[in-house]
C-alpha cells in the first residue's frame, strides 16, 4: 500500500470516528439567536430600575411619614453614580448608544423632575406639614394611594402608559374641596395638580416617541433549566423544548422573571443559560450593611437606602451558574433580577 493511499484511509477512519462521537454527543440546547440579548444588557437595565426602587422607597415612606423627609437630591446622586459603574463595567462589551441615549434621557428628566420637587418640599411642603400631622389630608392620603399604584404599575409597564389623568380626575371630583387643616390641603391640590398634570402631558408624548423610534419589547425571557421537575408548574413559564436533561423555557420577563426565576431554583432546578447568556447577571437584595456578599458572588453597587437607616441595597454579579444558589441561600430575599 503506498504512502498517498495510506493516508486517505487514515483521513476517513479519523472522519469516520468523529462523526460516530457526535452523533453520540447530542448538540447542547441553546437558547435561540432570536431570543437572545447581548450580555451588557443585565447591567445597563439597573439604572432604569433604579427608577422603580427609587419610588418604591417614596411610597413606602408615605406610609409613615411626610414627603419633605424623602431625599429627593441624595436619590439623583445614587442614580448617577450608579450610571457609572454599570458604563465602567460595560467597556469590554460592544457599546449599546441607543440604550446609553435611552438612559441619559430618563435620568435628566428624573433629575429635573427631582430637583424641583426637592427644592419644592424643603421650601413649601415643609412649611405647610407643620400645619398637619402626615397623611391627615385627603389630599395627603390620595397621593399616598397613587404612589403604590405607580409603583406596582411600573414593576410590570413602562412609566409613560401610567394613567396620570384619571388620578387628577379623581382628586378634582372625588376629593373634598373643604374640611380641616385647610392650608395643607390646598398646598397639595395644587402641587398635585401641577405634578400629575405634567407628567400625563410628558407621558403621552414619549409614548408617542417611544412607539415610533423602537419596536414593541418581547415580554419573556428564555432560559435553559437542568434539573426541572417533569410536573412542576411555575407562574408565567412556558416549557419549550426538552433535551436530555435541559429544558428551554420562556419566563415572564421584569419583575415576574425575579419570582418565576427563584420558584424554580426552590425546586432543585440550575439555570446554565438566560437569555443565551452563560457569564454573569445581575441581582439585587435590600440587606443590613454588615451582610456580607454570597461567596460566589462579587459586589457590583452598594447604595444606603436613605429613608431606612443600616440597610443597603446590594447589587451582585452572580455566575448564571450559581444563580440558584443565591436566589435560595442565606434566607436573604433577592430584590431583582436583571434579566437582561
Amino acid at each position: 500500500m503506498n504512502t498517498r493511499l495510506r493516508a486517505l484511509l487514515l483521513a476517513g477512519a479519523t472522519a469516520l470516528s468523529i462523526g460516530v462521537a457526535n452523533a453520540a454527543a447530542p448538540a447542547r440546547l441553546h437558547v435561540p439567536a432570536a431570543d437572545r440579548r447581548a450580555p451588557a444588557q443585565t447591567y445597563l437595565t439597573f439604572p432604569e430600575w433604579f427608577l422603580v426602587f427609587s419610588p418604591a422607597e417614596y411610597a413606602d415612606l408615605l406610609r409613615h411619614g411626610s414627603p419633605d423627609a424623602f431625599p429627593w437630591f441624595a436619590h439623583i446622586g445614587q442614580f448617577w453614580s450608579a450610571y457609572g459603574r454599570v458604563t465602567d463595567a460595560t467597556r469590554g462589551y460592544p457599546f449599546n448608544g441607543e440604550y446609553h441615549t435611552m438612559i441619559m434621557v430618563i435620568g435628566t428628566s428624573t433629575t429635573v423632575e427631582y430637583g424641583l420637587r426637592g427644592t419644592y418640599e424643603t421650601l413649601v411642603g415643609r412649611l405647610t406639614a407643620l400645619t398637619a400631622p402626615p397623611g391627615a389630608t385627603a389630599e395627603d392620603r390620595l397621593a399616598a394611594r397613587e404612589a403604590q399604584d405607580y409603583v406596582d404599575f411600573i414593576r410590570v409597564r413602562p412609566w409613560y402608559e401610567f394613567d396620570f389623568a384619571a388620578r387628577l380626575k379623581t382628586l378634582w371630583t372625588r376629593t373634598p374641596l373643604t374640611g380641616p387643616h385647610l392650608l395643607r390641603k390646598w398646598e397639595r391640590r395644587y402641587l398635585l395638580t401641577s405634578e400629575w398634570g405634567a407628567k400625563a402631558v410628558y407621558g403621552w408624548l414619549i409614548g408617542k416617541a417611544t412607539h415610533a423610534a423602537y419596536d414593541t419589547p418581547r415580554d419573556t425571557t428564555l432560559a435553559v433549566v437542568r434539573g426541572l421537575p417533569p410536573g412542576l408548574a411555575v407562574a408565567g413559564m412556558r416549557r419549550v423544548r426538552t433535551q436530555g436533561g435541559a429544558v428551554l423555557v420562556a419566563l415572564p420577563r421584569y419583575q415576574a422573571f425575579t419570582a418565576a426565576a427563584t420558584d424554580i431554583a426552590r425546586h432543585g432546578a440550575r439555570f446554565t443559560e438566560i437569555a443565551g447568556n452563560r457569564g454573569s447577571i445581575l441581582v439585587s437584595r435590600v440587606v443590613p450593611v454588615s451582610t456580607p456578599p454570597p461567596p460566589t458572588a462579587r459586589v457590583l453597587i452598594h447604595q444606603p437606602i436613605l429613608t431606612q437607616p443600616g440597610w443597603q441595597r446590594q447589587v451582585l454579579e452572580v455566575p448564571i451558574a450559581d444563580l440558584s444558589d443565591v436566589l435560595t441561600g442565606d434566607n436573604v430575599p433577592v430584590e431583582h433580577v436583571f434579566d437582561y
